[in-house]
């Protein structure tokens, strides 16, 4: 394990705790007092250090500026009933961000650097994480090219940071998507297994034509044939049709989501039917048409479970049941925070106590 005593902790004098409204958590605005830094030069990882939230400074020759040399995680901390907190499967970030980081030419981050930083970093702000029901502190690791260069080529120095927030919920009410049949969010070799800074840039415009047609996000579908449903929006997205649940299998061009496995393996010891496959647009508008869809909803360490309303397809819009009613869907959302927020036993050993 990196030695502790390696950080350097800088607290700020000036704490924004106060700030903090658990009734009222825009998503994404508010900051805790401190972040997580550490810079890559030389060959390894160095100046380990947590200072209160700040602006950075870099160069306008910066190469992650002009080329997106960058990826990024996801992950979120909880308070249990005994005041307690507790991260939810820190290590599966830690490993996937490697992952990202190896298709962006970014260099291995040692997992006990990326735990080791997360544990002290919470434990300062750990006032930060709400527990009122349906809150969480939202964590944000990145790393990025530092190199003042704007000649195309690997970056040889990098940074890497944590940053938190304090969130409730991202989708307050259920969403109503369209599948894609133009625009396509990845393709076969391409960086869409990565949590790379350009999938999610490239996304916006087609996303933001849909917004405008009603729909809050897409269902993405594949770039050779776009017969093939992949993701919704920047989550994961299953079915279930008859008493099966579906989902697309991960592939170069689906993020292997730790919420979507999460889902799965709860779904699969519950004894439900369960298929990663290929899924046909038609066969879900089929489904659709039939009453045999029972159920759509997105997954991610954001939504955790994003009930979708509303399914547009072409010149067709097809309304589904009401969120409220899907048994499915209310119980593995249930199952998920019961089980993050330390309510009932983790027999999966995905909590992480801090």
């Amino acid at each position: 394990m990196i030695d502790t005593q390696t950080i350097r902790i800088q607290e700020t004098n000036n704490s924004r705790i106060s700030e903090l409204d658990e009734n009222n958590i825009p998503f994404g605005k508010l900051y805790s007092d401190h972040m997580f830094t550490a810079d890559y030069i030389d060959g390894e990882w160095q100046d380990l250090r947590i200072t209160p939230y700040q602006n950075i400074s870099i160069s306008p020759a910066n190469t992650t500026l002009h080329y997106a040399i960058t990826v990024f995680e996801g992950l979120k901390a909880y308070r249990n009933p005994d005041g307690e907190v507790l991260i939810f499967r820190p290590q599966a970030n830690a490993k996937r961000l490697n992952v990202s980081g190896e298709r962006m030419c970014i260099p291995e981050l040692p997992e006990d650097l990326f735990m080791e930083a997360l544990t002290e970093l919470i434990k300062l702000d750990s006032s930060w994480v709400p527990s009122k029901p349906g809150t969480s502190l939202y964590i944000r690791p990145f790393i990025f090219g530092t190199d003042e260069y704007i000649g195309i080529r690997p970056s040889d120095n990098f940074r890497f940071m944590i940053i938190t927030c304090p969130v409730g919920a991202y989708y307050t009410q259920p969403v109503n998507v369209k599948i894609e049949t133009e625009f396509s969010r990845a393709f076969e070799g391409g960086t869409g297994f990565a949590k790379a800074g350009g999938n999610y840039g490239a996304s916006l415009y087609p996303a933001k034509l849909a917004q405008e047609k009603g729909f809050h996000q897409l269902v993405w579908t594949d770039s050779k044939t776009h017969e093939y449903i992949e993701e919704s929006g920047t989550m994961n997205v299953m079915f279930i049709v008859g008493d099966t649940l579906l989902t697309a299998p991960t592939s170069g061009t689906i993020l292997n989501g730790i919420t979507r496995n999460s889902v799965l393996t709860i779904a699969r010891d519950w004894g439900m039917k369960v298929e990663e496959r290929r899924i046909a647009v038609k066969e879900i508008i089929e489904a659709a048409k039939d009453g045999s869809l029972k159920e759509v909803f997105g997954v991610g360490t954001a939504a955790t479970i994003a009930p979708i309303g509303k399914i547009g397809f072409e010149d067709e819009v097809y309304e589904l049941s009401d969120p409220a009613e899907r048994e499915f869907s209310i119980k593995i959302l249930k199952e998920l925070n019961d089980i993050r927020t330390g309510a009932v036993e983790d027999r999966y050993g995905w909590t992480y106590k801090v």
